[in-house]
């Protein structure tokens, strides 16, 4: 463990800070499809969004960071296009929150956030309130950073 420990240690300063804050799987799962997208596509966009759909396969965006996800998989339609497909067709994102999820882990998720009674909102309206509730904390973060 060490090793890829280390490994990780490296990559944060070169991540996105949400990706920075989150455990030692995601640093290295976005910064290495970031280097391999580059390689395809160049520096740019792109090779960022491919990163990012790779991550959500494995994690979910809680708050300021990236969780490890009960199931592995897109997290919403975006995502489940791949690429190149999702430079030619955008679909709606989730911001990195597991649309996919059950509406019991969603309303876990959304406890962990902050968001009282979560089990009134249907699974859209608790996908769009975590997502806000995760953009709040994700500004946060970087506000204390300065």
């Amino acid at each position: 463990m060490g090793d890829k420990h280390e490994q990780a240690e490296q990559m944060r300063p070169e991540v996105p800070s949400t990706v920075a804050r989150s455990d030692d799987k995601a640093v290295r799962t976005y910064k290495k499809t970031l280097e391999s997208a580059e390689e395809t596509y160049g520096e740019g966009e792109r090779a960022h969004r491919t990163a990012f759909a790779s991550l959500k396969h494995t994690h979910e965006k809680v708050g300021d960071h990236w969780e490890p996800k009960e199931h592995k998989g897109p997290s919403d339609p975006q995502a489940a296009l791949g690429t190149p497909a999702s430079a030619d067709r955008r679909r709606p994102t989730a911001q990195g929150v597991d649309a996919n999820a059950s509406k019991g882990h969603l309303d876990e998720v959304a406890r962990k956030v902050g968001i009282a009674d979560p089990q009134s909102l249907t699974k859209d309206d608790l996908v769009r309130a975590i997502e806000k509730a995760n953009a709040r904390a994700t500004a946060r973060a970087r506000a204390r950073k300065r």
